[in-house]
């Protein structure tokens, strides 16, 4: 949660997240840090720090908008019904869910004591459908791997 709140305040979002708005602030931001706009060699580091968290806020916020999301949807749904759970992590709030198509998710929130219960339950499948999967603000962190 640190990180989406941090992103926003980046950006200045207050709301929710319109990916208009954000792509003309994020080329604000972008314009105004770019290192090559600097003489001093300490200022130039400084943008160029500054730059690398602009774009990896504006990754991460256009991966958690809701437009996003929608256009996902589909794949989203046929990922948590048809496969199954092959790999997770909990760190904190945050946890990483991957499945047997190859895809990972980051499910934003879940605490301790709900993912305690998520890794005892008879299915972990069924218990995130139930309880996760669409309670949480997610998004997709890996894509599956195509195989030539």
């Amino acid at each position: 949660m640190k990180r989406i709140n941090a992103s926003k305040k980046l950006f200045k979002v207050e709301s929710a997240i319109n990916l208009k708005e954000l792509k003309t602030t994020y080329r604000g931001l972008v314009k105004e840090w770019h290192p090559d706009k600097f003489q001093d060699e300490e200022k130039k580091a400084e943008a160029g720090e500054v730059s690398l968290k602009i774009i990896d806020a504006y990754h991460f916020l256009v991966s958690i908008a809701p437009e996003t999301k929608a256009a996902n949807l589909n794949e989203y749904a046929t990922t948590i019904t048809d496969e199954k759970i092959a790999d997770y992590h909990h760190k904190s709030m945050l946890l990483e869910v991957t499945f047997t198509d190859g895809n990972t998710y980051e499910y934003f929130g879940v605490n301790r004591k709900l993912f305690l219960k998520f890794i005892n339950s008879k299915s972990l499948s069924n218990f995130g459908r139930r309880n996760i999967f669409n309670s949480f603000l997610y998004r997709k962190i890996k894509k599956a791997e195509v195989l030539a």
